[in-house]
C-alpha cells in the first residue's frame, strides 16, 4: 500500500501515515474501429466513477489484435485484463477454459435486453462469457444521388445480378469514382468475412457434411470468378490491400458508390464530421441469388477477460460500464444518438429517440435478424457460423485461404489455381486435425 507523509507540528513533529487507495491498472487490448475509438476517448468518465482503476490502452489493427490476444491467451502470457474478441473465438475459448464467465456486472445490467441472437453467439450452457460491445450484420450502402443521376433504383432486397450491373454502370474511372468497394485484405474475419457470406448466397459452403473442403466445387469457382471481375471491373485500385476501414474511407471520401459491408459502418458514413457524402446515403440488405441465402454475415465485437487475470473484479467493473445502456446514453449525450454502439440491446431498438435519427437501425435489426449461424447455407454444412466455421482450426485455415483469395485479386495468381490452392491446404489441416482421413 501507498502512504502519504504529512507532518504535523507543534512542540514536536509529528509523522502521520495516511493511506492512499491502491491502484489497479487494467490493460485492455482493442481493435482500431471508430465505436472502440470513442470508448477510449470516454474512459475518463469510467475512471471518475472509479478512481482507484487506471486504464491502459493497446489499440490494433484487426488482423493484429487477433494475433496477440490468440497468442497471449493460448500461452497464460497474461498481457492483458480484458480483450476485444469476436462471437468466433467466444464459445471455442470458453470451452477450453481460457475466459471468465461474467457473473457481476451488476443488477443493473439488465442480460435479458441482450438481442436473442448475439446473446446466445457470446454465451455457453446458459452462462455469459463476453459482453457484447456492438453487434452487426451486413448490408448495402450505396449513393443515392449517384443511383438517381444514373436512373437506377435499388431494390430493398437486391440480386448479385442487379448491383453488379449497378456497379459497372457507375464507374467513373476519371472522376476517381467506382462502382463497388469491397474487402481485399487478407484475413480471416478480413476478405473472407465477405467471401463467406457471399459464397453462401451462391450456394457454396466452407465444408460438405463429412467436413471436407469444397473450394473445388462449382459454386465456389461462381463465387471466387465473379468477385474478381466484378472487382477488375468496377472496384478502387490497390483493392488486396482493402479491410473495413479502408474502404469506410473510400466510402466516405465519395469514391464508392456502393459498399457492401458491416452494418456498423451505417453510423460513420451517415455523419457528416466523418462522411462527405453523409447526405446521401441509402441502406439496402445484403444481395441474393435467389437461392434463399443473402449474404450478410452475423458479428459482435465483444469484452472478455482471459482466465490468466489478477484484475477480474476491477475487469468486469469496466465491462459493465462499456457495454451498458448507461454507457449508450453517455455516447448519444456526447455525440448524438445516431453515433451509439449498434446491434446489441432489444431496447435501443424500440427507442424513438434513435430510432428517429438512424435511417438504417430497422435494417440493421432485420440483417442481424435474417443470419442464422445454425444454418448458413444453402446445403447443410457441420458447423455453426455464418462467415466462418466455429471449429479452433479455423483461424488458420481462414487465413491462409484468405491470402489465396487476395493474391487472385491482386492478379498474381489465378481464380483457378487460388481455388486449387485452398482446397490443398484445407484438406491438409482438416487430415491433421482430424476431422479426415
Amino acid at each position: 500500500m501507498k502512504h502519504v507523509l504529512g507532518a504535523v507540528c507543534g512542540a514536536s513533529c509529528l509523522l502521520l501515515a495516511i493511506p492512499a487507495m491502491a491502484e489497479t491498472t487494467l490493460t485492455i487490448a482493442t481493435v482500431n474501429n471508430g465505436d472502440m475509438i470513442r470508448m477510449q476517448g470516454l474512459t475518463s468518465e469510467f475512471t471518475k466513477k472509479n478512481p482507484d482503476i487506471t486504464v491502459k490502452w493497446v489499440t490494433l489493427e484487426e488482423n493484429v489484435l487477433r494475433q496477440r490476444v490468440t497468442t497471449d491467451i493460448a500461452t497464460k502470457g497474461g498481457q492483458f485484463d480484458v480483450l476485444t474478441i469476436g462471437t468466433y473465438e467466444v464459445p471455442i475459448w470458453a470451452k477450453k477454459g481460457w475466459l471468465v464467465p461474467l457473473a457481476n456486472l451488476g443488477a443493473d445490467y439488465d442480460v435479458a435486453d441482450l438481442l436473442p441472437k448475439i446473446k446466445d453467439a457470446v454465451s455457453v450452457d446458459g452462462k455469459l462469457y463476453a459482453a457484447p460491445f456492438y453487434g452487426e450484420s451486413s448490408m448495402v450502402m450505396y449513393r443515392t444521388d449517384l443511383f438517381d443521376k444514373a436512373g437506377l433504383k435499388m431494390p430493398e432486397k437486391p440480386t448479385w445480378e442487379f448491383v453488379i450491373d449497378a456497379a459497372k454502370k457507375l464507374t467513373d474511372k476519371s472522376a476517381g469514382v467506382y462502382g463497388i468497394c469491397l474487402r481485399g485484405k487478407a484475413g480471416w474475419g478480413e476478405n473472407m468475412a465477405f467471401l463467406s457470406a457471399m459464397a453462401n448466397s451462391y450456394g457454396a459452403r466452407w465444408f460438405d457434411e463429412k467436413w471436407e473442403p469444397q473450394f473445388n466445387t462449382p459454386e465456389w469457382k461462381t463465387t471466387l470468378t465473379t468477385y474478381v471481375n466484378l472487382m477488375k471491373e468496377a472496384g478502387p485500385p490497390g483493392a488486396s490491400s482493402n479491410g473495413f476501414n479502408e474502404n469506410l474511407a473510400l466510402f466516405n471520401a465519395g469514391k464508392c458508390a456502393m459498399w457492401i459491408d458491416a452494418t456498423v459502418a451505417a453510423s460513420f458514413v451517415t455523419n457528416p464530421k466523418d462522411s462527405k457524402v453523409a447526405d446521401k446515403v441509402g441502406f439496402a440488405l445484403a444481395p441474393n441469388t435467389g437461392l434463399g441465402k443473402n449474404a450478410n454475415w452475423l458479428w459482435a465485437w465483444n469484452l472478455a477477460i482471459p482466465a490468466g487475470s489478477k484484475k477480474t473484479e476491477a475487469a468486469e467493473k469496466f465491462i459493465a460500464w462499456a457495454t451498458s445502456k448507461d454507457y449508450t446514453k453517455l455516447v448519444a449525450s456526447k455525440d448524438g444518438w445516431a453515433n451509439v454502439p449498434p446491434g446489441t440491446r432489444t431496447s435501443l431498438y424500440q427507442n424513438e429517440d434513435y430510432l428517429k435519427v438512424a435511417p438504417f437501425a430497422k435494417l440493421t435489426l432485420a440483417s442481424i435478424d435474417a443470419a442464422d449461424p445454425n444454418k448458413p447455407t444453402v446445403k447443410p454444412v457441420p458447423y455453426v457460423g455464418v462467415q466462418y466455421a466455429a471449429i479452433p482450426e479455423f483461424q488458420g485455415i481462414g487465413t491462409q485461404v484468405g491470402q489465396q483469395f487476395s493474391a487472385a485479386l491482386a492478379g498474381s495468381t489465378t481464380v483457378d489455381a487460388a481455388l486449387t490452392a485452398a482446397q490443398s491446404s484445407t484438406e491438409r489441416e482438416m487430415k491433421r486435425a482430424g476431422y479426415i482421413k
